[in-house]
């Protein structure tokens, strides 16, 4: 079991499990017990003062909305639960407010139109109505049928997409910042709220920086996944924004590098690379499911935009 030491940022607008689990003045106390220990529910309920049922299902509370980390291990007589908590920090953060009169260009790539792809098992593709190949062979991304892919999964690896420089029709006005949102999580057999995944992302082949999805989703079938994916594989993500200005890069709002527009030197390229993956050498590597049209719960592919 594993301690994410990371920021988790929530949408109130998304992520209601969460806030309903932090509305708690007891489940409060056990977060903050859990900052800096790992503990039992005895443990907990010593010092809390608080009945062993009582702590049991607020933990439950807590886990199943990937709060926490529970693990059942020997104890003198039985098993015991050790609870930590999955994440450092906890922001609650509305998504960033569009402005509908600012200037900008917007190209939607589908998922499976990706220029490079490196994977490894466990992999596969599928469209809304079948899978495409055969699952956990890397091979089966060469298909043709990928142009139609909803879901792209992987245990390591990345997929590039070569997106048009639409700022060169308009090289009189200066970018101000470039977005690029997708839905993703991690990846695992079956799935795991609590499976931690760190998923980089590189533009014009520089990258900049890394997301820790918290888990693979698995807990209800995404608004879109269609009714013949079966609910044991995972269902949805979370849809991330990845902004870079002069000022450094976002994720959500939250800086995650120096990285700048200037960096990326956008004007000497007639494309756009964007990469997105999970390193071999990844402190967290539990792979990468990208959720496109017809899966998952937002029916978008890879959206890139450029302001100005």
């Amino acid at each position: 079991m594993e301690e994410v030491e990371t920021t988790l940022v929530i949408n109130p607008l998304e992520d209601i499990s969460k806030l309903k689990a932090l509305a708690s003045e007891p489940r409060i106390h056990m977060l903050n017990l859990l900052r800096d220990k790992t503990l039992n529910i005895n443990e907990i309920s010593d010092a809390l003062s608080l009945p062993q049922s009582t702590v049991a299902t607020h933990i439950s509370i807590l886990e199943d909305a990937g709060l926490i980390f529970t693990e059942s291990v020997k104890a003198k007589k039985g098993n015991q639960k050790l609870c930590r908590p999955s994440f450092r920090e906890l922001l609650v953060q509305f998504p960033e407010k569009k402005n509908e009169t600012q200037d900008f260009v917007e190209v939607e790539m589908p998922i499976g139109i990706f220029t490079d792809c490196q994977v490894t098992a466990p992999c596969g593709l599928c469209s809304a109505e079948h899978i495409i190949g055969y699952l956990d062979f890397p091979d089966s991304f060469l298909n043709p049928e990928r142009m139609k892919a909803g879901l792209l999964w992987c245990g390591s690896g990345s997929f590039e997409y070569k997106f048009p420089n639409n700022s060169l029709a308009t090289a009189q006005k200066k970018i101000s910042r470039i977005e690029i949102s997708m839905e993703l999580s991690s990846e695992t057999p079956g799935t795991n709220i609590n499976w931690p995944s760190d998923i980089t992302m590189w533009v014009n082949k520089t990258e900049i920086g890394t997301w820790v999805s918290p888990g693979d989703f698995g807990d209800k079938r995404g608004k879109y996944t269609p009714t013949w994916w079966k609910l044991e594989g995972s269902q949805y993500g979370l849809l991330k924004h990845w902004t870079v200005t002069d000022e450094g890069s976002f994720i959500d709002g939250v800086k995650i590098s120096g990285v700048t527009l200037d960096d990326l030197r956008i004007s000497e390229h007639h494309s756009i690379r964007v990469r997105i993956g999970v390193k071999e050498d990844a402190e967290h590597m539990g792979g990468m499911n990208i959720f496109g049209k017809g899966f998952g719960n937002y029916d978008q592919g890879i959206i890139l935009r450029i302001y100005f």
